[in-house]
This record gives C-alpha cells, structure tokens and sequence, in this order.
C-alpha cells in the first residue's frame, strides 16, 4: 500500500493567521483592539448622553458601585457634570483618530523620503541622502516629548497642531527603517535582474523594492498608533492637545488632576483607558512582529 501523501504546504496568509492566532496574548490584544475601534465608530449611538452635556444637579457625582452612586450615571460624573462614560467613548473617537492619522502621515512620508535616499546613486542622491538623515538625525536627537511641546508652542494648542507635533516625533523612525530596508535590497538578485531587464528606477523603488521591505514597516505602523496615542495624552494632560471641552483622554486626565484626592475615578478611569488601549496594541503589535518574521513563528 502507497504512503499517503504529506498534507500541503500552508500558504501564507494561513501560516501568518496560525502564527498569531497562536500567540494568545496578541490575540487577546487585537480583540481588545477591535472592541475599542467599535466602541469609536459607534460612539454616537451607544454612548447614553453627548460628551459636552452638562448636568448640574449631578456635578461630581460617584459611579453606580460607590456610595452615592446611580444607574443614571454609571461611570459618575466630572466636575461640570459631564458623563464620564459618554466622555470615554468619545474619547476613543478623538484618541484613535490622533494614532490613525499620525501613524498614516509618518508611513507616507517615511516611505517617500527613505526611498529618496536610494533613489539615485550619482552626487545628488548623495547629497539628498546626507540631507534627510542629518536631519533625521537632528530630530532623534531631541526627547520626543520635548520636541512635540515645541512644535505646539510653536504652532499653538489644538489637535491638528498635535497632529503635526507627534508626526514630526516619529517620523524618523519610518524613515530610517525605509532606507535601511531599501539599502539591503538593492543589492539582491531579483533587484539586479530587474535592473538588466531595463526597469524604471522608479518602478523598481515602488513596485519591486518597497514590496519587500512592508513587513517591518507593518510592524513599525502598528506600534506607532499606541506611541503617538501617548505622546497625544501627555500633551493634552500639560494643556498643549486638544483643548476643552473635547473628550480626549489626555485632556479629560489634566481636568482631573485637582480631584485626585476627593474624586479619584475622575483620574483613575482616563488612565485605565489609556493603559487598556495602548497595552491592547503593543500585544497585538508583537503578534503581527512575530508572524510576518518566519524565524519568530512557533513550531
């Protein structure tokens, strides 16, 4: 009787989905993820009073589990009497919003001028080169927090200003990452062959190099979401995100600082979401680091 045959090779996007299925703490993160980017494309509709609604007969008032408390307010009230509740959810609108758009922005430029560092091997690539890393360089160069206070003090507080001010934070990091992928595929064959068959330089770039160089790129976008998620919070707690009354998470944390002492859920639940969040990501970050690295998968 014949040996039965083996079973078939996985392709590859089943062998990445088993990869980080199996990581259970990713798994775990990318739901948390997708409940809380639910919960601010719904925001509208399950939220039970708008974030800006003021209740004056219920200014601080305590959560439904604490003395005091009621089903009218569950997570309680801020020091307008505004429901935190509804003002956690919104705030995740406002908080993704922030991550989405910093993390697209810096992937498209980081992409765009890593790949003009390559992009041409005669003087002036060099000299385009030696251009955008010194200043890559220049910009790494400054604490990120630092640096966005500046761009804020510059620009002024709002949250497109925020926007702007983290982007610059971070774009070094895509930046860099583009050229060094870019620079170890250039000298490989498939490059080579491409370059005999008379490719386009451009083409080549876009359509035969970038390919190849996306995983650690996937990586880096998502990680850059909970990165720029917390540098958004922190310059919302100091006054320079997005100013009141919007439901941010950073600002809803600055507005209750005062309270610490005599309310402390109105610090307590901003920070847990924070916490939830960023930590939901950076697991599920891990996992897709892991499963798009065939040297990481478990056997």
């Amino acid at each position: 009787m014949a040996d039965a045959a083996p079973p078939p090779e996985p392709g590859p996007w089943r062998a990445f989905w088993h990869a980080f299925r199996d990581n259970r703490g990713a798994l775990a993160g990318f739901i948390v993820v997708l409940g809380v980017i639910t919960i601010a494309l719904l925001a509208d509709m399950i939220a039970p009073h708008s974030p800006t609604e003021q209740f004056r007969d219920a200014v601080r008032a305590a959560p439904m589990w604490a003395e005091g408390g009621s089903a009218r307010f569950v997570l309680g009230t801020d020091s307008l009497g505004r429901d935190m509740l509804s003002r956690l959810i919104h705030g995740a609108r406002i908080s993704l919003f922030i991550g989405l758009a910093v993390m697209g922005v810096s992937f498209i430029l980081g992409v765009l001028m890593g790949l003009a560092c390559v992009a041409s091997p005669g003087p002036l690539g060099q000299a385009v080169d030696v251009v955008i890393t010194r200043l890559m360089d220049l910009i790494m160069a400054v604490p990120s927090l630092v640096l966005a206070i500046l761009v804020v003090a510059v620009l002024g507080p709002s949250l497109t200003n925020t926007i702007i001010a983290v982007t610059i934070v971070y774009l070094p990091r895509y930046v860099r990452l583009v050229r060094a992928s870019a620079l170890g595929e250039l000298g490989k064959d498939y490059v080579v062959a491409a370059r005999v068959a008379g490719v386009a330089r451009t083409r080549l770039l876009f359509f035969t190099v970038l390919p190849n160089c996306l995983s650690p790129l996937i990586v880096q976008a998502a990680l850059g979401v909970s990165d720029a998620i917390l540098e958004a919070a922190a310059l919302g707690f100091l006054g320079l995100g997005a100013q009141p009354p919007t439901a941010e998470w950073g600002t809803m944390l600055a507005d209750a600082r005062e309270f610490i002492r005599s309310n402390p859920w109105l610090v307590t639940l901003p920070g847990i979401a924070i916490l939830v969040t960023v930590v939901s990501i950076n697991l599920a970050g891990d996992g897709l680091r892991d499963a798009l690295d065939p040297k990481m998968r478990r056997s």
